[in-house]
């Protein structure tokens, strides 16, 4: 396969975070499986759609979908912590959970840190 047609390693982390997390859903109590559990399956499911809509945009407007994409995650972390705070995920369940959305985090902020990086800003291009 040609390089180039291969997915980035961030999409593919997101999408095994999501397994993980599909796996979980069906042990989640079924009280709370459609609002908090829902909750988290949406945020998943925008971080999944973000940072694939990510890999195809190009300038200003990759770094605002990536922010997107960011924002997304950062929520998603605040619903599993509330999840597992509320007894609703084990204490495994949640630590695996978190490890991987923490690497997705540091690859999609890196990604971020390149972009700017890359993208001179407006101070850079008036002088």
């Amino acid at each position: 396969m040609n390089a180039s047609l291969r997915p980035p390693v961030v999409l593919i982390k997101t999408k095994e975070a999501y397994s993980l997390w599909f796996s979980v859903l069906s042990s989640f109590p079924k009280i709370y499986r459609y609002n908090l559990g829902g909750k988290i399956e949406n945020n998943f499911l925008s971080l999944l759609e973000n940072t694939f809509i990510t890999v195809y945009l190009s300038g200003e407007r990759k770094s605002a979908q990536l922010s997107i994409a960011i924002l997304k995650l950062d929520s998603l972390k605040f619903f599993l912590q509330l999840a597992w705070e509320n007894k609703c995920l084990a204490n495994i369940k949640y630590s695996a959970l978190s490890e991987q959305l923490d690497e997705i985090g540091r690859m999609l902020g890196g990604w971020k840190k390149g972009l700017e990086n890359k993208t001179p800003s407006n101070e850079r291009r008036r002088n």
